[in-house]
């Protein structure tokens, strides 16, 4: 039976703890804030009385934090669930995020409460987004929203998604779980 030294292991474990480190440090650019700290679910919530400070996981298990990554996890039979920032903004402003999803993962992002179709594009649409060039799928993408006198242009990659979307003059930024696995994570704000 071959073990290993134990130069290697501790090696293995630095290694480990370091990505899980880098990841859930990740600063984001001057002006910008993050709306996620890469550790748990603080600032979020399902609403006014149920919030997740503090906590890895929402109660029923949807969502968690874990290496810097917010998981929206699959649910059979098929159930959608939202989870929303603790803070609204009333401002304009600019946010970025980075996502991944699986073969045919189907979520949303909210701003204000108005929902930006978030998926596998290439497989899940809708339509328009089916022709994304620069989409990698399977891998992180970036998303960017740009808020300005109540419509949002977003963007995926740089490549347009909508420049027309109409959103409410203030509300908090939601992410969406409804089917297969989703990845979040470098979600950060600047207003305006």
């Amino acid at each position: 039976m071959k073990t290993r030294t134990p130069s290697l292991v501790l090696l293995a474990s630095v290694a480990i703890a370091l990505k899980s480190v880098l990841a859930a440090d990740f600063k984001p650019e001057p002006g910008f804030v993050s709306l996620f700290n890469g550790r748990d679910l603080s600032g979020w919530c399902y609403s006014a009385t149920e919030k997740f400070d503090g906590k890895i996981a929402a109660s029923d298990g949807r969502f968690s934090a874990k290496d810097g990554v917010f998981i929206v996890h699959p649910k059979d039979p098929r159930l959608a669930q939202k989870i929303w920032t603790t803070r609204e903004f009333p401002q304009d402003f600019v946010l970025r995020l980075e996502f991944r999803a699986a073969v045919n993962a189907d979520s949303g992002i909210f701003i204000r409460k108005s929902q930006l179709q978030c998926r596998n594009y290439l497989v899940a649409g809708p339509d328009a987004y089916k022709s994304l060039k620069k989409y990698r799928p399977q891998d992180w993408n970036e998303i960017e929203i740009v808020v300005k006198n109540g419509v949002a242009r977003c963007t995926c990659n740089g490549e347009l998604l909508t420049d027309s979307l109409k959103v409410p003059e203030t509300g908090p930024i939601g992410l969406e779980a409804d089917r297969g696995l989703m990845e979040y994570r470098r979600i950060r704000l600047k207003e305006l």
